[in-house]
């Protein structure tokens, strides 16, 4: 994931405080490394949205802990041009348990299930949130697009998780896309994962 900038310093992106700054840092560092081991077998697997996952994700969770919410999601390998990927990450929190465990899914099959070094306290996702695709489609309407014409980026990440680009509003749960250019700074979109609306964009 790109918010690291080739110097290996954590980008803060304006208006995140310190606390969600660490916590998505740390969650990149995590998920990034089954993404970086099933790099050559992720060609073999199909494209799909991040819901596609869910179910077995969930069916996981609920065997590893009876009251485990849902707080995160991201894609673990690389992004097409609908906001899919073959390989997604879901992060869930057991309250009982004190922990939190993540499941990285790929081809219907789950390739990772590990709890958390570190403790990451958010809050759960809201049920119905829009896919990945969707989010998406909103975030090319404009500056999305425009990125991707103007500096010939990409889009790298993709995240869903509630309130920590969101001072106005922080228990709205949102996506985050993160887009990268070899020659400009990255733009980071939020788009409400309930209305399908940008709601922030900045550049970092």
């Amino acid at each position: 994931m790109d918010v690291f900038d080739p110097s290996g310093r954590a980008r803060r992106p304006a208006g995140i405080g310190f606390r969600a700054a660490f916590a998505l840092a740390a969650l990149c560092l995590l998920l990034a490394e089954p993404a970086a081991r099933g790099a050559l077998a992720a060609a073999e697997a199909p494209a799909v949205a991040a819901r596609a996952g869910l179910d077995l994700a969930w069916a996981a969770a609920r065997s590893w802990a009876p009251d485990a919410f849902l707080t995160y999601i991201e894609n673990d390998e690389s992004l097409d041009d609908a906001g899919s990927s073959s390989r997604w990450g879901y992060l869930f929190h057991s309250p009982s348990l004190d922990q939190s465990r993540v499941y990285s899914i790929r081809d219907g099959k789950i390739l990772v299930a590990e709890n958390l070094d570190m403790k990451f306290e958010a809050p759960a996702l809201a049920m119905d949130w829009i896919d990945s695709g969707a989010a998406l489609a909103a975030a090319e309407q404009g500056a999305g697009r425009n990125f991707r014409t103007r500096h010939q980026g990409r889009l790298t990440t993709m995240l869903l998780m509630r309130g920590a680009f969101q001072d106005g509003d922080p228990d709205e749960t949102t996506w985050t896309l993160i887009y990268t250019a070899p020659d400009a700074p990255a733009l980071f979109v939020v788009v409400d994962a309930v209305g399908a609306r940008v709601r922030r964009t900045w550049r970092g």
